[in-house]
């Protein structure tokens, strides 16, 4: 289950930069999941939203390693 975390954890970390950078950069359409999914208005905010819950995960398997 902590490789399947830290998976999910890694891919919503780059899903959710590269899509704010791709947005904020060259606003083109790209690989990243909220660039076509979500209408304009949305795609920044669920990039952050993506980025803070992709290292919650991350956080909380390193918090776990420790104990």
């Amino acid at each position: 289950m902590k490789i399947v975390t830290e998976v999910v954890g890694i891919v919503l970390l780059v899903q959710g930069i590269g899509g704010a950078i791709s947005k904020i950069v060259d606003g083109s359409k790209s690989w990243f999941l909220t660039r076509h999914v979500l209408p304009e208005g949305l795609q920044i905010p669920a990039s952050v939203i993506m980025v803070l819950i992709g290292v919650a995960l991350l956080w909380s398997i390193r918090d776990r390693q420790r104990t």
